[in-house]
């Protein structure tokens, strides 16, 4: 293999990824015109067609994605080893992406984002806030935050911060229209703001704690959405009973903003995880961001961690 070849499948594999010529070139910082012309080239010397182009999309061969299957191992040990001379340098840098859900990123990373920068001036955090379960490998990411009990085999994954209970409430003006409900069965009278998940468009169902039991409740929606942030802020407007993690609540609680429903029935779930591919040579600039938000929740932690 000639040594142009390695930069023209480093390029092919990251049109593949994004199928699509313009977003690749933003990426590698070269025209699309000038990046079309050395995949072109690269099937040239091949002598088969990797990609399928039409006027609105960019797709991947069947024999493309087999030669993209074979030759990612090889891209990657490439990369780790650029990785590694990185991390002979004094200080952590470089891009940082990090895919988690936006209530993640709301209670763990954004109230101590400001001090991490300060810390570490050289790393720049790339935060995709994003509700599905992704592959990091295969989207880029250095690591990922989800809740731990959704986290997939085969990752490794430590927790951050203490159990998160989920919480439900409404506005004094609900409560002062409608009144509360007094079990769990009343929940059905009342209504609701709901999300929608992201994989198959459905309603997410809410769970409670039923004489010690885990148990879903389907909820009658005033309104629904895909963003907790509006679904809490149509809450604090008085439209339903709202659902969200305690810890992005606790001031409205207390502010008597919100006033909690059904208290006594809010579960608590496993502490959030960040996860990421392999312990296997950890970039420093992941190394010291798993170290810094671990030790900003830690159970002792003073500096007001909502963990």
């Amino acid at each position: 293999m000639s040594s142009e070849m390695l930069p023209a499948i480093a390029a092919f594999a990251r049109v593949a990824h994004h199928a699509s010529f313009t977003r690749a070139a933003a990426e590698l910082g070269v025209s699309p015109s000038a990046l079309s012309q050395t995949v072109r080239a690269l099937e040239s010397r091949l002598g088969v067609r990797l990609l399928d182009r039409t006027t609105r999309r960019v797709g991947i061969t069947e024999i493309g994605r087999r030669f993209l299957d074979d030759a990612q191992p090889a891209l990657a040990a490439l990369a780790q080893a650029v990785e590694s001379v990185n991390e002979s340098r004094a200080s952590a840098a470089g891009l940082l992406r990090i895919n988690l859900p936006r209530v993640i990123a709301e209670v763990i990373v954004l109230p101590h984002l400001a001090d991490f920068v300060v810390a570490y001036p050289d790393v720049v955090v790339d935060l995709h806030c994003d509700n599905t379960f992704v592959d990091l490998v295969d989207g880029g990411f250095d690591a990922g935050f989800r809740i731990g009990e959704s986290l997939a085999q085969g990752v490794v994954a430590v927790p951050v911060g203490g159990p998160q209970r989920l919480a439900t409430f409404a506005s004094p003006g609900y409560v002062a229209r409608h009144g509360t409900p007094v079990d769990l069965a009343d929940l059905s009278g009342h209504r609701c703001t709901s999300i929608r998940l992201a994989n198959d468009r459905s309603l997410m169902s809410w769970e409670f704690l039923d004489d010690g039991r885990m148990v879903e409740r389907d909820t009658r929606p005033a309104m629904v959405s895909n963003d907790g942030e509006v679904l809490l802020k149509a809450a604090l407007a008085g439209v339903g009973i709202g659902c969200h993690f305690e810890a992005l609540v606790r001031d409205d609680l207390a502010a008597g903003r919100l006033v909690p429903v059904l208290e006594a029935c809010w579960p608590t779930y496993a502490p959030f995880h960040v996860y990421y591919p392999s312990r296997v040579h950890m970039p420093r600039k992941l190394r010291v961001f798993i170290d810094f938000f671990r030790e900003r929740h830690a159970p002792d932690a003073t500096r007001g961690s909502t963990a």
